[in-house]
């Protein structure tokens, strides 16, 4: 996991304000309610932190959700149930889901 993007880069034009706000030294300072501006931090935890293509087991999602908010179980249900992350139905593989290439590819 250690190869991966930190989720303090720069995050894409949106028109809403910046996902760098989200965050201070490196972590989340809070989940935002409104649903624009948490799809927003989604999408952008989506693209730094997992690489399209590459499995993931839970352990490993957890892990790399640990690195930027404490309430790690609560994003990791925000990204499979917003499409960002895919898992098998056993749970035991989990991969960048269709919405997270959906919008890395507009």
């Amino acid at each position: 996991m250690s190869n991966l993007p930190q989720p303090t880069d720069a995050p894409r034009a949106t028109g809403l304000p910046q996902v760098a706000d989200l965050f201070r030294d490196g972590r989340i300072v809070a989940v935002p309610r409104k649903a624009a501006r948490r799809e927003q931090l989604l999408d952008h935890l989506a693209d730094t932190l997992f690489e399209p293509g590459l499995a993931y087991r839970e352990s490993e999602v957890n892990d790399a959700l640990r690195t930027v908010h404490d309430d790690f179980p609560a994003l990791r249900r925000y990204l499979i149930e917003g499409g960002w992350l895919s898992r098998t139905k056993d749970g035991s593989s989990y991969r960048r889901g269709s919405r997270g290439a959906d919008l890395q590819a507009g």
